[in-house]
């Protein structure tokens, strides 16, 4: 009887399987960054072995402690609420415009062969170009910042929605309409649910856009913002603080990315299998 005891305690405070798990996630860890501290330690090591210029490209170690410096001074932060403010206002708008009007051009035939013809137009030309419209028309304030960043922001939602609505599964429509579903109510059971992940495709370009563009939107007249911050370093030669810049627009850019993803799960979780 003891004996019997003494191997259930065995096997209950030794499981071969959480050994496995520790060492799987330890090398799927090992895995995701490996390239990223790599890269960071060549970034320290070659400017200090005189492998590269450290005037134009300053040691990570140097640049970190400028980005500390800036923090300490509040100017890191000014710049970085100027840049979040109109990133996330230039978003959240096309957002607002783009997807209720792709819905509709999706859905309905007549608008999409009505409207296609100047959406192929539009669609092809580069935002930035249309810079000095915006300008002439808003002036060099944040109206014109803002409604460019929502110009850019508004073709990868519109389009990506048109798709997601016109591509859903024909099969699933028959099947809603044998059930005798009347139109907007498969329109909201069917095809919006079918149609979310495609626009979510469209959703995270935007946000990609949205942070991106921010460093082409902020040459003109702005006085503070990421952007600003990279351009007037690089002109003034503040190579560290320039670096600076990148570094917490990519961040910012990285952590919209992951927040988007997150929301996407949410609203496709009717995706998962019921083994997973």
């Amino acid at each position: 009887m003891s004996s019997t005891k003494q191997a259930v305690s065995y096997t209950q405070t030794y499981s071969p399987i959480k050994p496995r798990l520790q060492l799987t996630w330890l090398s799927s860890l090992f895995k995701r960054t490996f390239a990223i501290v790599l890269f960071f330690l060549l970034w320290e090591i070659l400017p200090r072995s005189g492998a590269v210029s450290p005037a134009f490209l300053p040691p990570l170690s140097v640049v970190l402690d400028t980005a500390w410096q800036l923090f300490q001074s509040g100017q890191l932060g000014t710049h970085f609420i100027a840049s979040i403010s109109r990133s996330i206002i230039g978003f959240v708008l096309a957002l607002i415009i783009a997807i209720p009007l792709g819905l509709i051009i999706g859905w309905y035939k007549l608008v999409a062969e009505t409207l296609n013809p100047l959406l192929e137009l539009f669609r092809n030309t580069t935002a930035l170009a249309l810079m000095p419209l915006f300008i002439l028309f808003l002036g060099i304030g944040e109206a014109s910042k803002i409604s460019l960043l929502v110009y850019a922001c508004t073709w990868p939602i519109l389009l990506n929605t048109i798709t997601g609505v016109q591509t859903v599964d024909p099969l699933l429509i028959k099947s809603a309409r044998t059930m005798g579903l009347k139109p907007h109510q498969l329109f909201r059971k069917v095809i919006l649910p079918a149609s979310v992940p495609t626009i979510f495709v469209g959703i995270r370009l935007a946000g990609a856009i949205s942070i991106l563009a921010l460093v082409a939107v902020e040459m003109f007249g702005a006085k503070a913002g990421l952007g600003y911050l990279i351009i007037y370093s690089q002109y003034s030669f503040e190579i560290p603080q320039m670096f600076v810049g990148i570094l917490v627009i990519t961040l910012v850019g990285l952590s919209f990315n992951y927040i988007l993803l997150g929301i996407e799960k949410y609203f496709t979780a009717w995706k998962k299998s019921p083994i997973e």
